[in-house]
């Protein structure tokens, strides 16, 4: 006789058992307690934030189906606050025009927050849970932040498509020299210097740098500057006012880009998030890109996200690929 499958309560309270290590970690309070199809939910995320819950999902499914997710979600944990992000994969198109319907502003369950701090590795974030569908911190680079925090004592550090500066934040706090943080979008960047007066860092407005990251690395590169480790982690998709990025197509271009203003003997981290990016093609982009600069790489380091909180399984590898290189 067949077990029967479990409900949706049982998938979530395993969830909830296997991230045991995290929730009793009173160091970091931001993970991810659900994680697709390794949890036995296709299509489905859930990252903690303190007292809020973000779920989100990869698929288009019925309001039905949402309303069972959002019940079970609250017998299951209690929430303070659930948050819903509707993900499809056509999402990245809509998201100027139907922004409301992707990421509502008030929670899906419990009291809405418009903003809160959480912990990663005793590392102050702002997180603002109902502003789109990005809410302030990318929790698959939880261990690589860690590692770079312990590598960068008096080292100087370029912090590319840094989103709101965690790695920034991080390498501040592990004693880097300096960091130079770089996005295309100002407000993030705001987002940044918030996280860093959070952790009591000093900021310096000439560290957040709003522009285009290959504009920025010409010219970097032109006034020869170099960087003792370089960190890069772009959006698979990216588009500004003067160039459009693929990681599939253009990855081996941003690397010779990086390269170039790598210092002899520093690092380049290298990461991508793009699921359909094989990791042996990754490494193939990087190496290239670097080769194409006239620099010789050498890997030293792979990293990942936490089999904590991100399982993966042979059909559902991890989509994270992060590639550290030493260039002579």
């Amino acid at each position: 006789m067949s077990t029967p499958a479990p409900s949706l309560e049982e998938l979530l309270r395993q969830a909830w058992e296997r991230r045991a290590p995290l929730r009793e970690d009173p160091r970091t309070t931001a993970y991810r307690l659900v994680n697709g199809e390794p949890d036995g939910l296709p299509d489905v995320t859930v990252d903690v934030f303190e007292r809020v819950h973000v779920m989100s999902l990869y698929q288009d499914f019925s309001p039905a189906q949402e309303l069972a997710l959002l019940d079970a979600a609250e017998v299951a944990w209690a929430p303070h606050s659930l948050y819903l992000k509707r993900r499809p994969k056509e999402a990245r198109h809509l998201a100027n025009v139907a922004k409301e319907q992707l990421a509502p502003e008030v929670a899906a369950r419990g009291e809405s927050v418009e903003s809160l701090v959480a912990l990663e590795n005793g590392l102050r974030f702002l997180i603002r849970p109902g502003q789109g569908l990005s809410v302030g911190l990318y929790l698959d680079m939880r261990d690589t932040r860690a590692w770079l925090a312990g590598e960068v004592r008096g080292r100087t550090v370029l912090n590319l498509f840094s989103y709101t500066c965690g790695f920034g934040v991080a390498a501040t706090a592990g004693g880097a020299k300096r960091v130079l943080n770089v996005d295309a979008s100002r407000r993030v960047l705001d987002w940044g210097e918030e996280n860093a007066r959070l952790n009591g860092q000093p900021v310096d407005r000439y560290d957040y740098v709003a522009g285009d990251v290959f504009d920025w690395l010409g010219r970097l590169a032109r006034k020869g500057e170099s960087f003792d480790v370089v960190v890069v982690d772009p959006p698979s998709f990216a588009t500004t006012r003067t160039s459009r990025f693929s990681a599939a197509k253009d990855y081996a271009s941003l690397a010779e880009a990086c390269a170039r203003v790598v210092a002899p003997g520093g690092r380049l981290v290298a990461c991508s998030n793009l699921a359909t990016l094989a990791p042996r093609r990754f490494e193939t982009l990087v190496a290239e890109g670097v080769a194409r600069a006239g620099r010789k790489g050498r890997g030293v380091h792979g990293l990942g996200p936490s089999p904590v909180d991100f399982p993966e399984s042979p059909e559902h590898p991890a989509a994270l690929k992060v590639r550290v290189l030493e260039l002579s």
